[in-house]
């Protein structure tokens, strides 16, 4: 019992790691995407402000949610490994 808490534990210390490190990836592609946007003519009004409303919205989109997979697959399948491996 030890060890899968030992487990459990160092697993979501990786996981956040990992959350975090594809989190501010994301968002630096998503701010020079708006960047290069706003330079071929695209964006409409002052630069930092499209900027800063871009960011705003990404904020809110379903692709930053979906950065919340990086927890939800792995301890899905660990979880449904368990169960497979010691109840079936």
């Amino acid at each position: 019992m030890i060890g899968f808490l030992r487990l459990g534990i160092f697993l979501l210390i990786g996981l956040s790691v990992l959350y975090v490190l594809i989190s501010v990836y994301a968002r630096s592609l998503e701010r020079e995407r708006l960047e290069n946007r706003w330079d071929d003519g695209h964006g409409i009004g002052e630069r930092d402000a499209y900027i800063r409303d871009g960011m705003a919205r990404y904020q809110r989109s379903l692709r930053r949610r979906l950065l919340w997979g990086v927890y939800i697959v792995p301890l899905v399948v660990i979880g449904v490994l368990i169960y497979v491996l010691n109840f079936t």
